[in-house]
């Protein structure tokens, strides 16, 4: 499932880190925070590997 915006992108960036140890996970916030706990690694990866051009900056919530 890809991405639908930049933000969404990079909180599942920052979940990926977080989860692989690279950053510790007391520095999430936010959707970083809830995405690192409720997705698996691969999931993250094919959100933070989406293609940004022609994403919007925020995704409109309805």
């Amino acid at each position: 499932m890809p991405a639908k915006s930049k933000a969404q992108q990079k909180a599942a960036g920052a979940a990926l880190a977080a989860k692989r140890g690279d950053m510790k996970k007391s520095e999430l916030k936010g959707a970083s925070k809830g995405m690192e706990k409720s997705m698996s690694e691969k999931q993250l990866e094919d959100f933070a590997s989406t293609k940004r051009q022609g994403k919007p900056d925020h995704v409109a919530h309805h």
